[in-house]
């Protein structure tokens, strides 16, 4: 039987150098490729390393440890076009937008896919902690890992059919833990690599600044408002805010605030209580199905409104022109337009959308 060849994207941590470490063992053959995505001259050394500079070195270290082939694949302009332009558009609107979605979708499989099978691949895998199932019904859907302390379908609920069907998971069966415990007894050189928690554009996590760096536009001061509409202060450019911020408003009332709405059309900042911030209900567009067909009206599923919500009961109350309307069993805080909101049955992706409002 033919040997299969699978890509693995190697971003030089752990987890992906444990999943090619894995195929290996299982017989495949495997070629490592780090995928070069963001990259700009004038970067500091903090930039420099989340650009891609020590991400290709310990890739490379990697796929030398491991004996495999190693590539580096220019995917900057796609980058540019899919992440960063929807970024920077999504900001400006007053959304708050989840560019790892964006990225994996487009970015990690769509162009990685298909230069992949360029090179006679039958699959990619990546270090995400997720599983694949094909289902009685003939559909690809993933399952969360099987670990509960790590889990990443949250960020790939977007995937296509055709996407899964030439994907592997290798660490999705196993916890953290055991992840580097793995890479310790094999010697893999960056077993003991901290782990990346910031968005790779933006390390210093100043999303302002880096609006005003993309757009070459200064932030804008409005009015912080309250939910009657009363002028309460000045801000500093919607850029600075998101849905249920309390830190960092640069305004005191002697009581918490929070930040319920953000209006660009008017550019206000609307301010109000704890309770404010709470909603039973949410609109999502934009939406991608994956165990089925399509989603089903009155279908009781676990909702995630962000990738580190435990996920809250809810029912699908509306499906209708690639919108659907969830309504929570319970008020859950701060659903951000701009976020994924991803539907589970059990362990199984259903499906999701973006958050409208």
């Amino acid at each position: 039987m033919k040997t299969k060849t699978v890509v693995v994207g190697l971003s030089g941590g752990v987890d992906s150098s444990v999943a090619a470490c894995l195929l290996k063992n299982q017989g495949y053959h495997v070629i490592g490729v780090t995928m070069q995505m963001w990259q700009q001259d004038h970067l500091c050394e903090e930039e420099l390393e989340c650009s891609g500079v020590s991400i290709m070195e310990d890739a490379k270290r990697v796929a030398d440890f491991l004996e495999i082939p190693f590539y580096v694949m220019d995917f900057r302009k796609d980058f540019r076009e899919r992440v960063i332009q929807n970024f920077v558009s999504e900001y400006r609107a007053g959304r708050t937008p989840n560019p790892c979605i964006v990225c994996n979708r487009y970015v990690k499989w769509e162009a990685l896919l298909k230069k992949s099978v360029e090179l006679g691949a039958d699959y990619i895998a990546t270090g995400h902690y997720a599983r694949i199932k094909k289902l009685s019904n003939g559909r690809y859907t993933v399952v969360r890992s099987g670990s509960g302390k790590k889990d990443q379908t949250y960020a790939l609920y977007s995937l296509t059919q055709q996407q899964l069907a030439h994907t592997l998971f290798p660490v999705g069966e196993y916890g953290k833990e055991k992840i580097r415990d793995i890479a310790g007894e094999a010697g893999i050189p960056v077993a003991n690599k901290p782990d990346s928690q910031e968005i790779c554009f933006v390390p210093d996590r100043d999303y302002a600044a880096f609006l005003e760096r993309e757009t070459n536009e200064v932030e804008r001061p409005g009015n912080f408002v309250s939910t009657e509409g009363k002028v309460l202060g000045r801000h500093k450019g919607i850029g600075h805010y998101t849905i249920g911020q309390r830190k960092g408003l640069g305004i005191a009332f002697g009581e918490p605030v929070f930040v319920v709405e953000i209006r660009p059309d008017t550019n206000e900042v609307v301010l109000g209580k704890g309770k404010d911030v709470f909603t039973d209900r949410l609109c999502a567009a934009n939406i991608c199905c994956m165990a089925a067909e399509e989603l089903t009206e009155g279908q009781q599923v676990t909702a995630k409104i962000r990738y580190n919500h435990e996920g809250a009961p809810a029912v699908i109350q509306r499906v209708q022109d690639n919108k659907m309307e969830i309504l929570f069993s319970e008020p859950v805080r701060a659903v951000t337009p701009g976020q994924a909101v991803v539907l589970y049955e059990g362990d199984y992706v259903l499906g999701g959308g973006t958050i409208c409002h």
